[in-house]
């Protein structure tokens, strides 16, 4: 079996993928036209976030049986037309659960107890006590929107934070466990005091987060967007940040990650929201650590090779 790789991996992929007896082509530069017309030889093929698959790039995968995205969201795969051409799609959400999980914490850390704005501060010989006092996750009320493979490490981590943790899926059904307690989306909106978002992106969620939604929070929250930046309407997290509805946000992702695309109004938003102290961001990085990068090809292969013995019975 012959796999194409058309975007940068750890280089652990080549060796485990041979344990296999996979032979794997390595283009990590290779762009969509010359992946298209390359793809016919290959029955595999490899790729992260920044590769899209549409109807068209799998019309010309002749051979293609198998579409192994390293990471989470599949939204950058047309899934329909892959399930028409019967072709498997698989993710290893397992491999960065953990990061994004620890970053979410670690995010949440800085802004409720300032430490960015006191840090440039001190750097600046300014010593202000009062001005950064913050506030504890303990004793508050934890929701986690989206309770799958990040939704539950961080239920899982926050257990030692004493905070009580709820969670609300519209996917599943009896998905309480031990680290978190299911709710009703009404339930979220009267008893948060911190929204972390773990959904993937989908016709449904995409701008899920709008001002109607936001205003909808009994208390002013934290808000924690680590999933996709189109599930959130930027402009209107704006608003409720003017507004003291959200009182802080911590953002991995947004709507627009190519600041050289930026349509006018989106510069606008984001000119305002980098003026707000209380508005934290990091450039989509929270699954990008140095354990992530290895763990997400070991889950990934472990899939691969169920699906060849799959195959094979």
């Amino acid at each position: 079996m012959r796999f194409l790789i058309v975007d940068e991996m750890h280089p652990s992929i080549l060796p485990l993928l041979a344990d296999l007896g996979i032979e794997a082509d390595y283009q990590p530069n290779i762009d969509y036209r010359q992946a298209k017309a390359l793809i016919s030889a290959y029955e595999g093929l490899i790729i992260r976030s920044k590769f899209f698959v549409d109807a068209g790039f799998l019309e010309a995968s002749t051979r293609l049986r198998l579409i192994a995205r390293a990471g989470s969201g599949l939204d950058n795969i047309d899934l329909v037309a892959a399930r028409r051409r019967n072709i498997q799609v698989i993710n290893a959400p397992e491999g960065n659960r953990d990061a994004v999980a620890e970053h979410v914490i670690g995010m949440l850390l800085a802004l409720m107890n300032k430490v960015c704005q006191a840090n440039q501060e001190v750097r600046q010989w300014i010593w202000q006590r009062e001005a950064n006092r913050g506030e504890e996750i303990r004793g508050k009320t934890v929701a986690i929107i989206g309770y799958g493979n990040t939704g539950r490490a961080l239920a899982k981590k926050l257990s030692g934070f004493e905070c009580r943790v709820i969670c609300y899926d519209h996917k599943l059904t009896a998905y309480a466990d031990k680290y978190a307690m299911e709710v009703s989306m009404e339930e979220v909106w009267d008893q948060a005091d911190i929204v972390s978002i773990h959904l993937p992106l989908t016709p449904k969620t995409r701008q899920l987060i709008t001002y109607d939604y936001l205003k909808r929070f009994r208390k002013p929250i934290y808000f924690v967007n680590s999933a996709r930046g189109e599930i959130v309407v930027l402009k209107d997290l704006l608003k409720a940040l003017q507004e003291g509805i959200v009182k802080g946000a911590c953002l991995d992702v947004l709507e627009c990650e190519k600041f050289e695309r930026l349509q006018p109004e989106q510069s606008q938003t984001l000119e305002l929201l980098f003026s707000m102290p209380q508005v934290l961001f990091t450039p989509h990085v929270a699954g990008w650590t140095r354990e992530s990068y290895v763990r997400i090809n070991e889950a990934l292969v472990k899939k691969i090779r169920s699906f060849l013995q799959e195959e094979n019975e």
